[in-house]
């Protein structure tokens, strides 16, 4: 007995070529509407549902499939012989592979000006229920539910006559997680909606926060263990991660990934990514612990490793620029996990296949975002999500640039050109240091990094500490304070320690006090009017 083949897609990328091929192989074509009309118009011998099932399309196209010539089709189990007696009975033939893809929910409610009716009218209700039901029968039904699925089908089909155990029940697999991830989109659509306050508005008013959130999100891998060896874990991208983010890289050699690895490399990618001239950002623990721009990569990585080659050792190493075979010779004079660029020419690659020391290293290419206007433009998460006891926070990422034009001076003395480019520099760095960060640097480069401290009294000391072991100068430098200082102590200890230009968010009910003080130490203060809280 032949072979059917319903077919019923939105997107018709393929669809015609693989209609082709199930022709080719003597498979029936069974089909609606549009779909119908456009295999029909390329000669293809194929039978609308309607005729099928000896029902019209009705309600706009809105019934159609919903039937019991079709679902009994989709639904018998050919093991079991009270099924097959009963579809005899009522005569329904069987469907043996299932084609559909569903309406363009997703794309459409992300078009400016969505109207809620818009938005309903793409709802597919028929297409999910052949899908479900299917899935459902994976041992007796294929389901594909995207076009890359056509090739595997077909060369199975064409080498066997059939597809194997293995690919139907993946191909299920497949079916139900794209089922949920569209009734996910539904759901975080519709419940984000605040229906009062869209009477009257020509598209609804949505909140950023649905009343139901939905994570869809992908296994990239299983992880050897999480942050400690008795943790299991296991690396997810989101279901359309943006182009530059740390899911989009590429693995050139090196051992596997490890958690900490990843939770560290997205650290030290977020930062180095977030500046225009070249960049070098070495993290160790979530932290960057040297920060430097050059005039290329070399210059950048020498920079930053000053600032703490103790805690530069094993950590993590990303560059904005591709990576010469000079710099890599100078980063394999120390023990690095990863090393992350845009690019690496071939003797910078040779120089991590010269040992089998160097071979352990984690070389990571990605590609830098295209940039924009939006987060996804910039390969930046639009929210940020931290899992607590039962739940979830929830909140907008902090995606803030802070421009020269947006600092307010409050000190009577005046920032030159240089230290106004420090600070911009400090306070780009502090953004990405673990809450209370304290942040000392000049000529663009870290020159001590105060991190994750209680109090930002001992930030700003660990700061000075930790420059003092590497030798560096804070004389004259700029320093950033992540928020506000609650008391002029605060701004002595960092002015003690060398600092001659500051930068914070201000806020504080002792603002005038501290203002006052950095007037009486002779330093430039300058507000940021945003803090930087990393937790």
């Amino acid at each position: 007995m032949a072979q059917t083949a319903l077919i019923s897609v939105s997107d018709k990328t393929g669809i015609l070529e693989f209609a082709q091929a199930l022709h080719a192989l003597g498979i029936k074509l069974l089909s609606t509407g549009g779909t119908a009309k456009l295999l029909a118009d390329a000669g293809l011998p194929v039978t609308e549902v309607a005729d099928h099932t000896g029902f019209p399309e009705m309600l706009d196209g809105r019934v159609k499939t919903l039937h019991p010539k079709i679902h009994g089709g989709l639904l018998a189990r050919r093991d079991l012989p009270a099924h097959v007696a009963a579809i005899k009975e009522h005569g329904i033939d069987t469907i043996d592979l299932l084609v559909v893809n569903l309406y363009p929910f997703e794309a459409t409610v992300a078009k400016a000006g969505c109207t809620l009716e818009d938005a309903i009218e793409n709802i597919d209700i028929g297409g999910p229920a052949m899908v479900r039901s299917a899935a459902k029968n994976w041992k007796d039904v294929g389901v594909l539910t995207d076009a890359s699925q056509y090739p595997v089908a077909l060369a199975e089909l064409q080498a066997g006559g059939k597809l194997s155990d293995k690919t139907r029940f993946a191909f299920s697999v497949a079916a139900f997680n794209r089922i949920a991830d569209y009734d996910g989109a539904i759901s975080d659509y519709l419940s984000a909606i605040d229906f009062d306050a869209s009477i009257g508005q020509p598209s609804p008013t949505r909140s950023m926060f649905p009343a139901q959130s939905n994570g869809r999100f992908v296994k990239v891998q299983d992880l050897r263990y999480g942050e400690n060896p008795h943790q299991q874990a296991a690396f997810y991208r989101d279901l359309h991660p943006a182009p530059g983010s740390l899911v989009s890289a590429k693995q050139l050699q090196g051992k596997e990934l490890s958690y900490n690895n990843i939770a560290d490399a997205d650290a030290a990618w977020e930062c180095v990514k977030s500046f225009d001239v070249p960049a070098c950002v070495i993290v160790k623990h979530a932290n960057p612990c040297g920060v430097a721009v050059g005039k290329d990569a070399n210059e950048a990585y020498g920079k930053a490793f000053k600032t703490d080659p103790t805690s530069a050792f094993g950590g993590i190493i990303a560059f904005n620029r591709p990576v010469d075979g000079e710099t890599a010779q100078a980063i394999a004079k120390q023990f690095v996990e990863v090393l992350m660029a845009p690019g690496y020419t071939p003797e910078a690659l040779a120089v991590f296949q010269a040992t089998k020391v160097k071979q352990n290293v984690r070389v990571l290419e990605i590609a830098l975002p295209p940039g924009g206007k939006t987060d996804w433009d910039n390969g930046r998460n639009a929210m940020d999500v931290k899992r607590v006891g039962s739940g979830l926070l929830m909140q907008t990422a902090d995606n803030h640039e802070l421009a020269a034009s947006d600092l307010k001076v409050v000190t009577k003395k005046q920032p030159t050109p240089e230290q106004l480019q420090d600070l911009l520099f400090a306070w780009k760095v502090a953004k990405y240091v673990k809450s209370n960060a304290i942040v000392f640097c000049a000529g663009g480069m870290t020159m001590g990094v105060g991190a994750g401290q209680m109090s930002r009294l001992d930030s700003a000391r660990i700061a000075s500490i930790k420059a003092e072991h590497a030798g560096l100068s804070l004389k004259g430098t700029a320093v950033a304070s992540d928020a506000f200082f609650p008391f002029r102590d605060g701004l002595d200890v960092v002015v003690d320690a060398g600092a001659s230009s500051v930068i914070q968010p201000g806020g504080s009910m002792r603002d005038q006090e501290v203002i006052d003080a950095a007037d009486e130490r002779g330093v430039v203060m300058v507000l940021s009017g945003v803090r930087h809280f990393r937790h």
